[in-house]
């Protein structure tokens, strides 16, 4: 049987297909019939079986992959009680220069190579975020399940842990010690901003935040009242416009602002939408980026210092953020009784 292994080893993809009959779907049996390996040990190593050598899945999953091997999901849940798809939840948006295009790449590639599927279910904010968590665990469409924008008291994670259904969250909630997550540490995010903001000088701080039901934008709130009073910095925040409005909504807000206090030295802003937007309505203004006013960015897809040199920039990585949630979730599927992972990312302040 080695020997056959190592043989096949050496073939082609192209070489690999030759050897399908005409008409045949690939199944294990196939897999077990060009490597030469047991049935058994194909589908151990399928799952990624500690017994089984890094060679042989590695085999494994070339023949799969270049034969077309697609996972019979109907037959694998009736046989195990499993569907090997993990589903990532996250919200239908259309700004483009949000986290969730590298988010849910970041965790297919972690994913990649393992048994395990990525299936992305979108939903819509004029529904209820606990629906498509409910179908999944209703309808057993999912062994796990990975979603976004928590809130300090999110209905979804009380559900799931109700469910003992296995999750990961990208953000925390007052739960965290009972589940796995991947956070930012926004309050930290905050107080960096207002250091950098102080020591240019500035003093009135015009802050444009997340909707506040979110966690991480309870956070920021926290930092703004922590780190404000130790450097003695005026700030505001819009009760009714947040970073996910649309751009002509900030805006308007920020030229408002700007007409009504023109004191404002600097806008803080959690988003790249929400920093650009500020900029026009401060270039319209008459004000001078970089020299009478300020504007700070957090972004997660690098591009604000190609749209002005003059912007102060904290960049915040999703990737390392996706390929943990993916490891997570794993994690609890195939190594259940391991403590759950959590992780804290904390920004330092890279200008020092």
């Amino acid at each position: 049987m080695k020997r056959i292994a190592t043989e096949v080893s050496k073939l082609s993809d192209d070489e690999l297909r030759s050897l399908l009959t005409a008409g045949e779907r690939p199944t294990l049996k196939t897999i077990a019939r060009i490597s030469g390996l047991a049935i058994t040990t194909v589908s151990r190593a399928m799952r990624n079986g500690a017994d089984i050598g890094t060679d042989t899945k590695e085999l494994v999953a070339r023949i799969a992959d270049a034969i077309g091997y697609v996972p019979n999901r109907a037959g694998l849940r009736l046989r195990t009680g499993r569907t090997n798809v993990i589903t990532l939840v996250v919200p239908a948006e259309s700004d483009l220069l949000n986290n969730l295009s590298k988010l849910t790449s970041s965790i297919a590639k972690e994913m990649r190579g393992t048994q395990f599927h990525l299936n992305v279910l979108p939903w819509f904010p004029d529904e209820d975020p606990l629906r498509p968590i409910k179908y999944i665990v209703e309808t057993g469409s999912a062994d796990a399940v990975i979603f976004n924008m928590t809130e300090p008291d999110d209905e979804r994670v009380a559900y799931l842990l109700k469910k003992k259904f296995p999750f990961v969250t990208h953000g925390r909630t007052k739960w965290a010690d009972q589940h796995a997550y991947y956070d930012y540490d926004n309050t930290a995010f905050i107080r960096v901003a207002l250091r950098r903001l102080a020591k240019r000088g500035r003093k009135n701080i015009l802050a444009i935040l997340p909707p506040r039901n979110q966690n991480y934008s309870q956070d920021m709130v926290r930092g703004l009242e922590q780190e404000s009073e130790i450097l003695a910095i005026q700030y505001r925040i819009s009760k009714n416009v947040d970073s996910d409005k649309h751009s002509d909504e900030i805006q308007h807000w920020v030229t408002r602002r700007l007409d009504q206090s023109p004191e404002i030295d600097a806008v803080l802003c959690t988003s790249s939408k929400a920093a650009i937007a500020a900029i026009v309505a401060i270039e319209k203004h008459g004000r001078k980026l970089g020299q009478d006013i300020d504007v700070y960015g957090k972004e997660v897809i690098p591009i604000l210092n190609m749209f002005r040199e003059n912007i102060i920039v904290e960049m915040e990585d999703i990737g390392p953020a996706g390929r943990f949630l993916a490891k997570a979730a794993i994690q609890q599927l195939q190594d259940p009784d391991l403590p759950l992972m959590q992780h804290l990312e904390i920004p330092v302040d890279t200008s020092e």
